[in-house]
């Protein structure tokens, strides 16, 4: 019994601490309609940072205190409110880029500020105190000092929302802005008071969790899974259940601990259960309307057909260059280019098309690699078409459960979903099921081997980048091609409305079915390629936080864009690799570069994404056939000098981007001095289409959101 009692006192105190959490993540999504993902990413910077002062600095504590909660942690919500505020007109997909965006920055600057390597601890509070006693249990003052915080904390919260004119403003704001101001009050004062206010209790719980657990970035940043699955109990909006949800997953992983067999199966169970939790939560409770949910929508782009087979050839072309004149080594780093814009191109069709968020790709693209591991480790040439199958089917099942969610709780469940997978599944050992032998990465490392294809193996550095290149650049076409086709135009209808999508006859669960297990069969055709570019992969690389900057970047790219694949990989396997090698001191801080651009980003409020912008800057030159021919020619012959060792590989990259920013201008300045004088011509209406001028596919699409508009 006193052992029972014993585990249930740490179980109340991390209660505490998770309830303090969450109770911040309601107020601020209850009163700005946006999920903070980064919650937890700043509790772990008030720990780092309260360390560096009383543990690094010496200073005492109450001054430490004084300076993190008092000083740093207000600013910094007010600099949060600052970048967000914009975001209010973003969609779903692009306001949630915002968080996730800060959650990866914010785990990139702490192991860049404080080395992952060296090993910190905190003291508890009132470590020298002697402990109470109660009913034979012992309780620490640390841990009593926790109970009393999330007392305290509950009980200021409930005055302030439903006591107080401030806290009316508040809970009114995410309703409907205009109407708030209308009545006297001020909006943004509101959602500047509810940032503060909900990141203020995020450093306050990561202070008081940092002494019990590891001083680890990546880990006390997803210590949020937990307040996740309390806030989740509370829907979102209800502090009293989301306090009892912070008490059952407090108590549930403290009795885990204590009481849950040992054995080699077992331990990844109890790490992964607040995520388990997470994902139960998600599917048996009744989710009402998303707060500030809204419908502005990013447009999606059609592609041509000329120009999407001009990009695939560039694509196919691109991993030529690399194989001729990158090194082994080079090729092994740089040429994960294509592996990552596979992976990468698969949000397309889920996100871009049928606005469905998932952040589970990566773990996708984790088990289409084990797959082809497993399939074909002497090179058979259908493994990595068995693995892109085995994939999709595992996707789609994946999918079954998710399907009741949208919007910011189907993203909490795909990365329920691969905290899951990352804390346990991949973790297992081998083991035997109905005779067939299941094994994920061993407790360690797996090796993927190329294919070999009509005597043909893929078995180099070389051969393996040029590989992925054309599978990347198919992958495009397909992409591509189902935008152009009924598939497109049913998967964009089902983002626009899914009640308007099922009242003209389609079929929610098979188009959600398909469109989930075409993206994770792409995922997993990446994953599989990315093996085979390292050639031995670990299940560290296909964890939640390595799958955020994918996300990231095919969001600043466009989400509905077939050339956010070759952008995503150009940007994460190009210039910031290259930042690593070049400067070895920078290299964790390159990694929060797509996190600032996040940020930059929906400061913005840009919809339509990077390639957008790239577009129109190059539309003029892809008209222009002399230009195009002058590109192509210059690009040749750099490659031409770079492979007879006429010039290096630094000369090669700088004539490659001289090209990149000389071509636009010359087009530009072409169409200047061939253009008519006078007047332009007024566009067209889009009714007069097809009479005045030739009717052209895309007006079809214009015609049909007008009249929907309109409706």
């Amino acid at each position: 019994m006193e052992q029972f009692l014993a585990y249930g006192v740490v179980g109340l105190s991390t209660a505490a601490i998770y309830a303090v959490i969450s109770g911040g993540l309601v107020v601020t999504y209850t009163t700005t309609g946006v999920f903070n993902f980064a919650h937890g990413a700043v509790g772990m910077m008030a720990a780092f940072t309260y360390w560096q002062f009383s543990a690094g600095w010496g200073w005492p504590v109450w001054l430490s205190l004084i300076v993190v909660l008092g000083i740093l942690t207000p600013l910094f919500g007010l600099l949060v409110e600052m970048a967000m505020r914009p975001a209010q007109a973003l969609g779903e997909a692009e306001k949630l880029v915002m968080t996730v965006a800060l959650l990866s920055g914010l785990i990139a600057v702490a192991r860049w500020i404080w080395d992952p390597n060296e090993p910190r601890t905190l003291p508890m509070f009132f470590a020298d105190s002697e402990p109470i006693h109660v009913f034979g249990a012992t309780v620490t003052w640390h841990q009593a000092l926790t109970m009393a915080v999330a007392v305290v904390v509950a009980l200021g919260l409930r005055v302030l929302l439903f006591r107080t004119r401030t806290g009316t403003e508040m809970r009114a704001t995410v309703d409907d802005r205009s109407l708030v101001a209308i009545t006297g009050a001020d909006p943004v004062r509101a959602n500047r008071i509810a940032w503060v206010l909900g990141l203020e209790l995020a450093a306050v719980g990561g202070v008081l969790i940092a002494p019990v657990v590891a001083l680890d970035a990546a880990s006390l940043s997803l210590v949020i899974v937990s307040a996740y699955a309390a806030a989740i109990f509370g829907r979102l909006k209800s502090l009293p259940l989301t306090f009892v949800g912070a008490v059952v997953v407090g108590c549930m992983e403290s009795y885990l601990t204590g009481y849950l067999p040992q054995n080699q199966f077992l331990p990844g169970i109890r790490l992964a259960a607040p995520a388990i939790l997470l994902l139960l939560a998600l599917l048996a409770f009744p989710h009402g309307r998303l707060r500030g949910r809204d419908r502005q929508l990013s447009p999606v782009p059609l592609p041509s057909i000329r120009g999407t087979l001009f990009f695939a050839g560039a694509i196919i072309w691109t991993g030529l260059i690399l194989a001729t004149v990158l090194s082994d080594s080079d090729l092994i780093t740089y040429g994960q280019i294509f592996a990552i814009g596979v992976i990468a191109i698969s949000y397309v069709p889920l996100a871009g098309y049928a606005g469905q968020i998932s952040l589970c790709q990566i773990t996708l693209a984790g088990i289409g690699a084990i797959a082809c591991a497993r399939f074909g480790a002497e090179g058979q040439w259908w493994a990595i078409i068995a693995a892109t199958a085995a994939t999709g089917v595992i996707g789609a099942v994946i999918a079954v459960p998710a399907l009741r969610l949208s919007g910011v709780y189907l993203a909490l469940g795909t990365a329920a979903i691969a905290v899951i997978f990352d804390r346990w599944i991949f973790t297992l050992p081998a083991f035997d099921a109905f005779g067939v032998r299941v094994s994920f990465f061993d407790q360690g490392s797996i090796e993927v081997v190329g294919p070999s294809l009509f005597g043909y193996a893929i078995d180099t550095p070389q051969r393996t980048t040029v590989f992925a290149a054309a599978i990347l650049a198919l992958a495009t076409i397909a992409v591509a091609g189902m935008r152009r086709g009924r598939l497109g135009r049913k998967l964009i209808a089902l983002r626009d409305s899914e009640a308007a999508y099922a009242t003209l006859g389609g079929n929610l669960l098979t188009s959600k079915l398909l469109v989930f297990g075409v993206s994770s069969a792409m995922a997993g055709l990446g994953g599989a390629l990315f093996g085979m570019q390292l050639g031995s992969v670990t299940g560290d690389q296909f964890n939640f936080i390595s799958g955020l900057p994918i996300f990231l970047v095919v969001v600043l790219a466009g989400l509905g864009a077939v050339g956010s694949g070759v952008f995503t990989g150009a940007a994460l396997a190009g210039p910031l690799n290259a930042i690593g090698v070049l400067w070895p001191a920078l290299r964790e801080v390159s990694q929060a570069i797509p996190a600032i651009a996040g940020v930059a980003f929906g400061a913005r409020a840009v919809k339509e994404g990077g390639i957008a912008a790239l577009r129109k800057q190059w539309d003029t030159a892809f008209a222009d056939r002399i230009v195009m021919g002058g590109l192509v020619a210059w690009v040749l012959v750099a490659w031409l000098l770079r492979i007879g060792d006429v010039i290096n590989g630094y000369v090669l990259v700088t004539m490659l981007i001289v090209a990149a920013i000389a071509t636009p201008l010359v087009a530009a300045n072409r169409l200047r001095r061939t253009q008519p004088v006078g007047p332009t011509e007024a566009p067209v209406p889009v009714e007069w289409r097809g009479l005045s001028r030739p009717w052209q596919p895309e007006d079809e699409e214009e015609l049909d959101r007008v009249l929907a508009t309109q409706s």
